[in-house]
Formats: C-alpha cells, structure tokens, sequence
C-alpha cells in the first residue's frame, strides 16, 4: 500500500515576511548613518578614551600647593578654587582661605587688599560650614579674621564691624582650634599672632613657645616667630627666623620683604657709617631677590620696587627712589595708592611740581596724560590710564596732607591752587584734626590760603615747606 507523505503536519512551509523585511532593511540604514556620523566625528566612539581626562580635588590641591611653594600665589588660588568645584572638601576650602589671607600682603592698596580679605573669610567660613570639629580649619579662619582686623582697613568696612570686634573673634576661634587639638601648632602660632596683635606679649609668647616645639618646620610657625620677634624690637633675630621660613618656603616674596624691613629698620636705627650702608645694602639685596622671583614666574608685582623706592628715600637717594616707585607704578598703572607713593618721593626730594601730578592722581585720580606726567612719561604705545582717587582713610591721609600742603605753598605763586588745597586740608582736618601732625600741617596751610584770599600776594618762589611726614605704612 502506498502512503502519502503529509510533510504539512510537521512543519509549515518557509513564506517571506514583509515585516521582517522592513526591520532589516531599517537596520541596514541605521548602520550605514551611524557609520557615516562616526567617521566624520558627530559622534564619538563609546569605547574611546575621553579626551582629558576628569582631575580629582587632590590633584587640584597638589597643584595649589605647587604654585605656592614657587610663589605664585594667584595661579595656586585659581587651583585651589578648581578644586571646591570638583569636591566640597573643607580642607581645600581652607588652604584656599589661608592663600587668599596671604595673597594680601602682595597688594598696595587698602581697597583691593580688605577685598581679598573678605574673600578669605569666606572660604574658611565655607570650611567651618563643612568641618565644624575640624582644628585646621578653625585655626587657618582664625589666622583670616587676625589679618582682617587691620584697622586701618576700618574706613573702608562696609558693615558695623570693627578691628577690635574682629580680632576678638579671632581669638575665638584660635581658642576653639586648640580645644579641638591641643598639640596643633598651627592653632597654637595662630593665637600667639592674635595675641601680638593685641599687645599681650607675654601670653603671645607662652603660646609660640610650644608651637616651635610642635612644627619646628611649619612656615607658619616660623613665620609668626618672626614676626614675634619683630614686635618686640628684637630686629636681627627675626631676620634669622624669616631666614629659616624661607628654608622651608624659598619663593614666598613676601617672607624677603619683611627680612627687607627689619634691615632697613636696623639701618635707620643705626649711626652713618659702612655698618649703615651694609645694612641698606642687605635690605636692598631681599627687595630685589623677590622682585627677581617675580620677574621669573612673570608676576606683575609693584611691591618689591616700592620697598627699594622707600629704601633709597631713606637714604636721601631720591633720584634712585623715584626711579623703582616709577617702576612699581608701570607694573599696577591704575593703583592710586601707587602714584600717592610716588608723590611722597617726589615731594620729599623737594621735587614739588611732579609731587602735584602725582598726589592728584592719588587723592582726585586723574586722565591718562596727566597719569603719564605723573610717571616722567609713558613708554611709546602706551597711551596712560585713568585713575581713580583713594576715598579719606587713615592710609591716604598722608597723600591728602602732602596734596593740600604742597599746594597751598605754591598759592601765593598760583592762587588758584587753593580752591583745592583749601578743599582737601578741610576734608583732612574735619577726619582727622585730633592727630596732631595733621592738625600742624592742615592749618599751616588753611593759613597760608586764608593769607592769599586777603591780600592775593605774589610770591616767586614758594616759602613753606610743610613738615615731612613718616613713610606710609608698610
């Protein structure tokens, strides 16, 4: 018997799906776009390497801490600051703000300086925000408000607050920082440098005394040793222990600076003689190693040209100061505080009509020529700045009185200096008429200009010379 295969029970006959057709078909032109879209870089290969590749806090850090050792402190805050925006680690924050506290100390003007202050304040706030128990970070804000309660920074506070409130506050926090670690040099250099702020030499000096034990070579314990010494007349020995904080920071220009001071102050204090010369000379040689370290790192820092300005001054040089003060304005053209430096060269090398260019720049600012008059001319191409005065505090009161005076003295010559004259010298004496220097100076001139209004005398010559104030603060 023959049977017929009946294959159609087992299985179905293989037909064309058109479904199926269009799906293949769908990624075959996928295939070819994402082939095309990859080779001409619209679309980057997932199993590529990134391009750069993501930077941790810690390379962030190592890199401030880099830049600082070096002494670029403004490339080691914009680290710092990279790195609080990967990570908001407390300890960032405050090196941040213990830099930013530092970085002060290389501006010239009170403006800029209590700006940057603030700015370090903030950040160790931001760290006691993410570390409230954390010793470093109360010490390192401790050191911030300590350096912001200057007060010659007080005129210029935006808020109630006053040096003594903020000093007072920063004893606070140095208290805490111990509390937290009481074998924390940091903490414990801190409050000696709060406490010689505050004129309590004994306390300052039970409290550094364990701090060089704890971090003998910590910069900032040295540093605040130093600085000890310095404040209690002890000149030569500070200089050694600035001397070992640059053993263990070389490039911080600030620390050669301050070694500048304490020679130049030895040398004021010295009889005249070689001693003299040879302690100008070393002073002289500090300003221009950190002005070297700053030509190396291309920082345009006036401040070590002003000290060997002031440097020449003190030694009757006033041809060689008014040179590096002209150079220190070059660098920072716009710094009113600079060319009221300036002035004060000028005027005490008897140098009274630059003096007036000058000290205009500084107290009522002045036009690009007028700025490049006050310089002994621009370099060709620059075609000078426009300068904003310094608002009346006790750092610009000398630039006012030697702005009043000098042109008061010319007023018999020229009487119509003393509108302005009479205008400043009465701002002056109306701020600060209960210090007596001022009080002097201001009226001898209010004098003079009363003398011109009554008689409208002419003089050839001038014939006052107003007392020659101190050197403005360093």
């Amino acid at each position: 018997m023959k049977v017929i295969r009946r294959r159609a029970l087992f299985y179905q006959r293989r037909t064309s799906n058109l479904y199926r057709l269009f799906g293949l078909f769908g990624l075959i032109l996928g295939g070819i776009w994402f082939t095309i879209r990859l080779d001409s870089g619209a679309i980057r290969n997932p199993f590529s390497p990134t391009p750069t590749s993501t930077r941790t806090v810690n390379s962030w850090a190592l890199e401030g801490e880099t830049f600082f050792q070096a002494g670029n402190l403004n490339a080691a805050i914009n680290a710092y600051q990279r790195g609080t925006q990967v990570a908001q680690d407390a300890l960032i924050w405050a090196e941040l703000a213990r830099i930013q506290a530092y970085s002060s100390r290389l501006l010239s003007n009170d403006v800029d300086r209590l700006a940057r202050l603030t700015e370090a304040v903030a950040s160790a706030d931001q760290a006691v925000a993410l570390a409230p128990d954390s010793s470093d970070v109360h010490a390192i804000r401790a050191f911030v408000l300590d350096w912001n309660a200057d007060p010659f920074l007080d005129a210029l506070r935006t808020d109630d607050r006053t040096s003594a409130d903020i000093l007072f506050e920063a004893e606070q926090e140095a208290l805490r920082a111990s509390q937290l670690d009481g074998q924390n040099p940091l903490a414990l250099a801190y409050l000696a440098e709060i406490l010689i702020d505050q004129q309590r030499w004994t306390q300052a000096e039970q409290s550094i005394g364990p701090a060089l034990e704890l971090g003998p070579q910590v910069m900032d314990v040295r540093r605040v040793y130093a600085y000890f010494l310095e404040s209690t007349g002890n000149y030569r020995q500070a200089i050694e222990e600035y001397q070992k904080a640059l053993e263990i920071s070389p490039n911080l220009t600030f620390l050669y600076i301050a070694i500048g001071h304490n020679y130049r102050t030895l040398a004021f204090r010295s009889p005249p003689g070689a001693q003299q010369t040879d302690l100008y000379d070393q002073a002289l040689q500090n300003y221009a190693r950190a002005a070297t370290i700053n030509e190396q790192l291309a920082i345009q820092d006036p401040l070590p040209y002003l000290a060997i300005a002031k440097a020449y001054a003190q030694q009757g040089q006033f041809f060689a100061a008014a040179l590096n003060a002209q150079k220190a304005v070059d660098l920072d053209p716009a710094n009113a505080d600079l060319y009221g430096q300036l002035g004060n060269i000028y005027k005490r090398g008897r140098n009274f009509e630059a003096a007036i260019v000058a000290l205009k720049c500084a107290v009522e600012g002045c036009s690009p020529a007028e700025s490049c008059e006050a310089r002994n001319g621009c370099a060709v191409g620059d075609e000078g700045t426009q300068v904003v005065g310094l608002p009346l505090s006790p750092n610009s009161s000398v630039y006012y009185l030697d702005y009043g005076s000098v042109l008061a003295a010319f007023g018999p010559r020229f009487p119509d200096y003393c509108t302005t004259a009479e205008d400043v010298l009465t701002q002056l004496m109306n701020a600060y008429g209960d210090d007596p220097v001022i009080a002097r100076n201001a009226d001898d001139g209010l004098s003079i200009c009363a003398s011109v209004a009554q008689s409208q005398l002419q003089t050839p010559t001038p014939y006052f010379t107003p007392t020659l104030l101190p050197t403005p603060r360093q």
